[in-house]
This record gives structure tokens, C-alpha cells and sequence, in this order.
């Protein structure tokens, strides 16, 4: 009697192959997709694409296996655990329909999630693991670009701040000249109008007529 050989992999594991797309970089691209699996944050050209919690591991579990169908068992299993009592089937096709919403996609002219009838799901595109970000006009996390935005800034408001100093000082300048010129032409008024109201007094006191009112 031959021994019986048992395998140590669950059932429902999957394959080395399998996880090694996703586990060989932190982002995954695909289309204008992007996936940040360390922060589960999918973007698409730099916005924010708003994926509920089931509907990440559908696009995770679909781009495991790219190319290839993915059964309704498999997201069966994937998404719900053994003992819940829910309508899968219902469930799986709303579930594969808000993920077809979000990346704009169609069942009729599928992009990117094809329906194989009676079986499952299939991915029609190949995405990229990488672990560096795309250099793009969206890249926020560039320290490089903000550390010269910043210093460019910082010249600029001193170069402003500069000018308003000299604009300030030129005021200041033109109030003083307004002042001393004030003062010249009020010292000139005072000293050639105080002899000429003295004038008219000595003329009167010098006149003949004026001793007839002493």
C-alpha cells in the first residue's frame, strides 16, 4: 500500500505566482491608474478615486491575475467569510458594478474588467509594480520640488519686502521735505510780515495830526 500524500497548502491559498505582482512594489499602475498599496489610496492622473473597502480587494484580487479569470468563488472568498449569509451572487455583481463606476468603465465595451458568462471576471490590462512614484505634474511627496517652491517664495517676499521699504522710506522722505519747506516758508512769512505791521503804527505816531489826540 503506497503512502498517502498529503499537500500542506489550504485549498483556498493562493499560488506564489500569484501574490508576487502585487507584493514586488508598493504601487501598481495601470491605465491612468495609480494604486498606493501601503496607504490602499488609488488615484487616477493625481485624483483621488474614492473605493470602498470591498470594492479595493475586488480591484486588488482582479489585478492579481491579469489576464486571467477570476471566479465568483474567488471573490466569494476574498470578500466574505465562510459563515456569512448573504446573497453572493447579487453581492459579487453589485460589488464588480461600483468598481466599473469608479475607473469609468462599461460591461458593454469593457476597458478594463471584462464579464466571462457563467465563470467570473477577467483584467483586461497589464499593470506595473514598481516601488517609486511617477515623476508627474500631480506628484505631491517630492521633497526636492517643494524645498525650491519654497525657497523661490521666500525670495520673492523678501524681494517684495525690499521694495516696500524704499517705498515706505520715499514717503517718509517727501513728508519731511514737505515739513522743512513748510517751516522755511513760514520763518520767511514771520520775518517780512513783522516789520510791516509795525509800519503803519509809526506812520500815525509821526504824523503831525496825531499829537491832537495826546
Amino acid at each position: 500500500m503506497s503512502p498517502e500524500v498529503i499537500s500542506m497548502r489550504e485549498p483556498d491559498e493562493p499560488t506564489t505566482s500569484e501574490r508576487i505582482l502585487l507584493s514586488s512594489g508598493r504601487y501598481v499602475h495601470f491605465g491612468p491608474f495609480r494604486i498606493d498599496q501601503q496607504r490602499q489610496e488609488v488615484t487616477r492622473d493625481g485624483s483621488r478615486v474614492k473605493l470602498q473597502g470591498k470594492v479595493y480587494q475586488v480591484l486588488l484580487t482582479l489585478l492579481e491575475k491579469p489576464g486571467e479569470v477570476v471566479t465568483r468563488e474567488e471573490l466569494r472568498i476574498r470578500l466574505w467569510p465562510a459563515d456569512t449569509h448573504v446573497n453572493y451572487d447579487a453581492n459579487v455583481n453589485t460589488t464588480v458594478n461600483k468598481l466599473r463606476q469608479a475607473l469609468g468603465d462599461s460591461s458593454d465595451k469593457p476597458l478594463y474588467i471584462e464579464t466571462i458568462p457563467r465563470k467570473g471576471y477577467c483584467l483586461l490590462v497589464q499593470p506595473d509594480v514598481s516601488d517609486k512614484a511617477p515623476h508627474s505634474h500631480f506628484t505631491k511627496s517630492d521633497p526636492l520640488v517643494d524645498s525650491s517652491q519654497k525657497s523661490s517664495r521666500g525670495l520673492r517676499g523678501a524681494a517684495f519686502t525690499k521694495s516696500d521699504v524704499w517705498v515706505v522710506l520715499g514717503v517718509i522722505g517727501l513728508i519731511l521735505a514737505g515739513m522743512l519747506l513748510g517751516a522755511g516758508i513760514t520763518r520767511f512769512w514771520i520775518s517780512h510780515a513783522a516789520p510791516m505791521a509795525h509800519y503803519p503804527l509809526m506812520l500815525i505816531f509821526s504824523h503831525p495830526s496825531a499829537t491832537m489826540f495826546l
